[in-house]
This record gives structure tokens, C-alpha cells and sequence, in this order.
């Protein structure tokens, strides 16, 4: 018997119990530093702090930022999530100025960061965000007017006040590229339910010389006007990827803001349009005007099978349609075999806006879309890849 010892956690090795421990979320990681001087080392092993997701942690404070700072975030920290004070009755400062600043001194690999539901009012700007960050994701967050501004109030200030020489000797360093600031290198932009995001914001973003992907989610305040004033040359012309999608509440009046891509977009490669947003009628005057368009994405949509073929016959130089959780409207072969006068007048009511989602239907599954739509839709674009994803075939009772 004395040959067989008990047997517990110290005779594993230390990359094992890493592994285990990865499993624990941050409170229980936290409290399983509390047990011996060996777990508190290994709790703090960089490896279990590059992807932190403290959404889940309910009523995270500035000071529970502040030791998670101090002790265990550090440069092995990639992807950081956190979710703030903004719908809790107690409310208080989230995110500090000062632990912004300190950030970036312990984490200066830290390159993507999401926050929710966060009050970010206080800061007044994003460039106290961390230098290093390339993605950058606001849900339900409350913005100051002038976050995504390049310059600071101060800043510009400090340039009214400079005088005309100092501002040529600018100019004349700017031209050789010395001394001219980095700027903010966020590639990645995603709004989702961020009510306070408005056409001003947006114009804001066109100073971001990095920014290659914009996703507007729920941004009930971006008009058609501020889309295509963004769209102008000297706008967001080294935008790549551009996604409008309005899923929303009810009762928030209809901006229609993918009306603003009818003047079109240079530079822009893809284009991804959701919810009321989709209008098929729209894609004859704005995807035809997207002279470097090569991706369309619709998604989480109502899409009639006859308008999806008149307007594709405008997108040849698409290489890839993608539908997205698309609900296919489909004539029955008995109207649809009828008169055209049917057809036109459904067509109309549909550009016109009508909703018949209240009507009593009968809606199928299908893992494969409508077959007539893949052979048309290949006839139309032969060079083009389509893509279909949990999408559905419905058959309303209006044409019964």
C-alpha cells in the first residue's frame, strides 16, 4: 500500500493545469489565484488572459478594472470584451480616462475591443482608446458628439492659437512626412443599436485613414443624405466593406439610408444590406452605380422570386450574391401561371411598401433555395457565385 500515494493536482504539470484552467471564467479564474502561491502564478500566466470577455460579469466597476489592470491583464491580452453600468439603476463612471491611458502601457497588443451597453459620454474622444486597436464594436452604447473626431477640443484649440509660421513649418514637415500624427488605426467598425449615432458621426469617420470595413446596425439616425455625402471623393473612398441593416423597433421612423448609394461609391467592394433596408427596387439604380462592387449580401429579408430576376439583370459584374437568412416569396403555379396584370400589380404594392406578414401563410423549410431562382439566377450572372444560408420559401394567401 505505501506504494500507492495520493494523488492530487501537483503531480500535473503546469501547461495541463493552464489548459484546465482556461476553461474557468474571470471570476472563478480570480478566485482559483486565492488557493496557493503555485495557482496564483499560473492564474497569471499570459496564456489565459489574450481573449477576456467580462460581458457576463454583471456590474463590472471602474474599480474591478483597475485590479484586473494592475494584476492580471498584460501583454498577452488580444481581445478585450466589457459590458458597463449604462442600464443599471446605480449607474457610475465604467471607463476612466486614466485607466484608458494606462491600458495601452500594460496591453500594447491589444487590437480588438467590444463594449456594451457602455456610457462613453464622459470621454471626448476615441483617441484615448488604445493606439494598438484595430477592431473596435459598440453595442448599445451612448456616445459623445464629437467621440470619433481625429482632433481633441484642446488640440484644436492649441492649432487656432498657433501662429503663421509655426503653421507653415507645419505644413512644410507634413509635405516630407515628419512629425505628422499616426492618426487612428481602426480598420473595423461596428455599430449595432447605437441610438445616438447620427449623419455627423459618420462625416467624423472620413478623417480615419485606416478604416476599411463600416457596419451601421440599428443606426436609426444615419439618413440617405449623410450616406452619400460620405460617398463623395474625399469621404470614405478607402472604404472596402459597407454594411446597412435595420432590424428594428417599431415605431422609429424609416430613414431608407441605402437610398444614399445612388450616387454611388468608389472603392467600395462589398456591400451588404439587411433587414428594412432591402429594397429590391433599389438595387437597379445602386448597385449598378458601384463601379468596384464584387460581393452583394442580403440578408434577413422578404424577396419576391420575379422582382429578384428583373433586378439581377443590372449586376453582371457581381462574382459572389450572397442571401442571407432570406425569406423567398413565392406565386403559386396557379396565379402565377395566370394574366401578368397579377404579377405587375403584386409588383407594385411591394415597391410601394405594402407588408402582408399578418396574412395567414404557409411557410416551408428548405435546405436548397427555389430551384427556378438558382437556374435563372445562373443564366443571369454566369460568373457569379451565389450563396444561400437558412433561407425559406413562403406562399402568402394574397395570391390564392
Amino acid at each position: 500500500m505505501d506504494e500507492y500515494q495520493a494523488f492530487n493536482l501537483d503531480y500535473f504539470p503546469e501547461n495541463i493545469l493552464i489548459d484546465v484552467l482556461s476553461y474557468l471564467s474571470i471570476r472563478e479564474l480570480i478566485k482559483a489565484g486565492r488557493v496557493c502561491k503555485r495557482w496564483n502564478r499560473l492564474v497569471k500566466d499570459q496564456r489565459l488572459w489574450r481573449f477576456v470577455d467580462l460581458t457576463a460579469w454583471k456590474g463590472v466597476t471602474s474599480r474591478i478594472l483597475w485590479l484586473l489592470l494592475r494584476h492580471y491583464l498584460g501583454r498577452g491580452l488580444r481581445c478585450l470584451r466589457l459590458r458597463g453600468l449604462l442600464l443599471y439603476a446605480r449607474g457610475g463612471t465604467f471607463l476612466s480616462e486614466s485607466w484608458l491611458r494606462a491600458l495601452p502601457t500594460k496591453c500594447p497588443r491589444l487590437n480588438k475591443l467590444y463594449l456594451v451597453q457602455a456610457d462613453l459620454r464622459s470621454l471626448h474622444s476615441c483617441q484615448l482608446l488604445p493606439p494598438s486597436l484595430q477592431v473596435l464594436e459598440l453595442r448599445g452604447c451612448e456616445l459623445p458628439l464629437e467621440f470619433f473626431n481625429q482632433t481633441s477640443p484642446s488640440q484644436e484649440r492649441a492649432e487656432a492659437t498657433s501662429s503663421v509660421g509655426g503653421q507653415q513649418q507645419g505644413r512644410h514637415r507634413k509635405g516630407k512626412g515628419l512629425g505628422s500624427p499616426s492618426g487612428i488605426g481602426i480598420e473595423r467598425l461596428v455599430l449595432n443599436n447605437v441610438p445616438s449615432f447620427t449623419d455627423h458621426h459618420l462625416k467624423s469617420l472620413t478623417s480615419w485613414e485606416r478604416l476599411s470595413r463600416l457596419k451601421l446596425r440599428d443606426t436609426f439616425r444615419v439618413t440617405a443624405n449623410g450616406i452619400m455625402k460620405c460617398a463623395a471623393k474625399d469621404g470614405l473612398s478607402r472604404l472596402k466593406f459597407l454594411e446597412i441593416s435595420i432590424h428594428g423597433r417599431r415605431g422609429y421612423p424609416l430613414q431608407f439610408a441605402s437610398l444614399g448609394l445612388s450616387a454611388g461609391w468608389l472603392g467600395l467592394e462589398e456591400l451588404c444590406l439587411g433587414g428594412k433596408e432591402v429594397r429590391i427596387g433599389l438595387l437597379n439604380f445602386n448597385v449598378s452605380r458601384l463601379e468596384n462592387l464584387k460581393c452583394l449580401c442580403l440578408r434577413a429579408c422578404k424577396l419576391h422570386e420575379m422582382q429578384i430576376v428583373r433586378n439581377c439583370r443590372l449586376l453582371s459584374r457581381l462574382s459572389r450574391l450572397e442571401f442571407l437568412h432570406v425569406t423567398f416569396q413565392q406565386i403559386p403555379p396557379a396565379v402565377e401561371g395566370e394574366g401578368g396584370g397579377s404579377g405587375e400589380e403584386q409588383d407594385n404594392e411591394e415597391a410601394a411598401g405594402v407588408d402582408d406578414s399578418n396574412d395567414e401563410n404557409n411557410t416551408v423549410d428548405m435546405n436548397d433555395p427555389i430551384p427556378s431562382l438558382c437556374r435563372s439566377l445562373a443564366d443571369l450572372l454566369p460568373t457569379c457565385t451565389l450563396v444561400f444560408t437558412n433561407c425559406s420559401v413562403q406562399i402568402s394567401a394574397y395570391y390564392r
